[in-house]
């Protein structure tokens, strides 16, 4: 089944995207699974989005941001291939994923190499 036929048959509207198929359709799927799990007609939109920001930090490393919700702007940077903006009924999702530069841990500091500008 190809992403636009997984899209209709899960109700998803892609308003834009930057990210290989396999990891759309995740996103689709994790999304219409927890909405789906909701009893009441307003999901928790913050636990919707841990759910899915957990769900790629685990599968594709870190760093991913979830924003879910029936109205919101926004404007964000993303690393190649990491972003999709979809919606499934009246909420809107958006997921994407941004470079994290490791900080080093304390038996890696080495205060010669470290300098701090004011």
């Amino acid at each position: 089944m190809n992403l636009a036929a997984i899209a209709i048959d899960l109700g998803v509207r892609v308003r834009a995207a930057n990210m290989p198929a396999p990891l759309q359709e995740r996103a689709f799927r994790q999304a219409s699974l927890i909405l789906s799990e909701t009893k009441t007609k307003r999901p928790n939109c913050k636990l919707v989005a841990l759910s899915i920001k957990k769900e790629f930090d685990g599968c594709y490393g870190p760093a991913w941001h979830c924003i879910v919700g029936t109205s919101f702007g926004s404007f964000v940077t993303h690393s190649p291939g990491g972003f999709v903006y979809f919606s499934i009924d009246k909420i809107s999702i958006l997921l994407f994923k941004t470079k994290v530069d490791l900080v080093p841990t304390p038996s890696s500091y080495d205060p010669r190499h470290h300098r701090m500008s004011l």
